[in-house]
């Protein structure tokens, strides 16, 4: 038994080494990471090592603990400035557009490849859901207008509630139970308590993490994302969407200003990206090489349904009844639309009817891979291009100072640790024009390596790391100030710069 292990641990190991490292490697040929990540699965599966490894349950169970680690992650990084104006629209996009979605690709699949019309609406509800994970990694390496991807991101953190409960209603041995309208008052029940259940938590996180002085500045980061998978089990424990309860627990945690932050975020995005290297090689590991080659076609039957059908109507169809939609301009629609990228979820999907052996499930499981590889690399690596041709690059954002705290919980203040990054117009700026609030000072600073006790005349440099100890009641005001000039250099008042923050 210890040997097995030994040798569990050593395959476990190399494997996610090797997809580390191959991060950099896809990154340099432009490829997706996800499609590297099911290449190794595929590699040490039995077509190339192997590994032998056929269970679709298991697969599905871990699936959705990464799918959890991903949204959380996307939700803790996410600005609610950027997300509140775009709310309507990606909600509109994760019901209405997955209705149409369904439809329109269900109607494809039926003419075309002849399938019976359950497990036609079965191929489209599989495929209707963007991927976070795709999503997050992509969008955020390019230089795209906020509002394109916070409408994207949150559409795809909500799409999952409506899309899980269609999933299974149609992969049941004996289809719905209830009329159609019962179902739809169900997804609006999952969609409302999922909100409300991921607000609570995330509320009560927030109020716990401020005022609980932990004492390892390391249990930190552990109880934030304890907090997020709170929120999906009790989501999950109420029939409600567990999916959509971690996305807006995460957006409130990260828009708090917790301790330790930053340690937060990191702590987080490593994490995310164990479960992405996980989540795909596991399902490398799960598909049968031998039998892509049958799914080539429908592949791509229900693809180019998907991409020059569906997803094009179901944004413009969203676009029309929201406010937000219509003031779209159709640049941006168009990108919407080229944007609604597959991954990892349309596959964790399909194990739902393969682990329930759904009549069909074996073909659409490998249609569902062939055509994610196939689309992945087709879209993902025009998003770029895409943008540039549809004229909606943005220009660099103003640099954001990004303050870690840790409470002195005994002496009742705060020591905030800030980097004047590149951009910040912080730099330039003397000590004493930072005007910080009576209870807050700046005790050291760090240039090149050394650090200094700074004077009222100490000019700031591009690099350096402040620390600055301010009383509790001032380091609200004090971290105004800061990203204030930030912002807007010393006279960032006198432009009416206030410095809340723009998350």
């Amino acid at each position: 038994m210890t040997g097995g292990l030994d040798l569990a641990l050593l395959v476990g190991a190399a494997v996610l080494l090797v997809a580390v490292a191959a991060v950099r490697l896809s990154t340099r040929l432009g490829l997706p990471s996800l499609l590297v990540y099911l290449f190794i699965g595929m590699l040490i599966g039995e077509a190339g090592f192997g590994i032998r490894f056929d269970d679709a349950g298991l697969t599905r169970t871990l699936g959705f603990c990464a799918l959890i680690m991903i949204i959380a992650e996307g939700g803790l990084t996410a600005r609610w400035t950027t997300l509140r104006p775009v709310l309507g629209l990606s909600a509109v996009l994760a019901t209405i557009g997955v209705a149409v979605s369904v439809a329109v690709v269900g109607v494809v699949v039926h003419l075309v490849l002849g399938l019976d019309w359950r497990l036609s609406l079965l191929y489209g509800a599989v495929l209707s859901s963007t991927d976070a994970a795709a999503v997050f990694a992509t969008l955020r390496v390019l230089r795209l207008p906020p509002r394109l991807v916070a409408t994207l991101e949150a559409e795809s953190g909500m799409n999952d509630a409506p899309v899980v409960l269609l999933v299974i209603l149609l992969s049941s041995a004996g289809g719905p139970e209830h009329p159609w309208w019962h179902e739809l008052l169900l997804v609006g029940y999952e969609l409302a308590a999922g909100t409300a259940i991921g607000l609570a938590v995330g509320m009560a996180g927030r109020w716990l993490l401020r005022h609980a002085a932990l004492p390892a500045a390391g249990l930190y980061p552990i109880a934030a994302v304890a907090l997020t998978f709170l929120a999906y089990a009790a989501g999950a424990a109420a029939h409600a969407s567990g999916f959509l309860a971690v996305y807006v627990a995460g957006v409130v945690l990260g828009n708090s200003r917790l301790p330790h932050r930053r340690a937060i975020l990191g702590f987080a995005d490593g994490l995310a990206w164990v479960a992405q290297i996980g989540l795909f090689v596991l399902l490398g590991l799960l598909v049968k090489p031998s039998r892509l080659d049958a799914a080539l076609v429908p592949a791509l039957v229900v693809g180019f349904a998907l991409v020059l059908l569906a997803r094009p109507l179901s944004v413009w169809v969203s676009a029309l009844v929201t406010r937000g939609g219509r003031r779209l301009a159709w640049r941006s629609r168009a990108f919407l639309s080229w944007a609604g990228l597959r991954g990892a979820v349309p596959i964790v999907l399909a194990t739902i009817p393969l682990s329930l052996r759904t009549e069909g499930s074996d073909g659409l499981f490998d249609a569902v891979f062939v055509l994610v590889i196939i689309f992945t690399l087709l879209q993902a690596g025009t998003l770029g291009p895409v943008a540039r041709r549809l004229g909606i690059t943005a220009p660099a954002e103003a640099v954001e100072i990004h303050v870690e705290a840790a409470p002195l919980e005994r002496m009742h203040a705060d020591v905030l640790q800030i980097e004047i990054e590149p951009g910040s117009r912080l730099a330039g700026v003397h000590i004493d024009e930072l005007r910080l609030p009576v209870g807050a000072v700046v005790t050291l600073v760090v240039r090149d390596g050394a650090g200094f006790v700074p004077g009222p005349d100490t000019r700031l440099r591009t690099g350096d790391d402040l620390l600055i100890v301010t009383t509790a009641a001032a380091r609200d005001v004090a971290e105004r100030r800061l990203r204030a000039v930030s912002r807007r250099g010393r006279l960032a008042r006198w432009h009416g710069e206030d410095g809340h923050e723009k998350r």
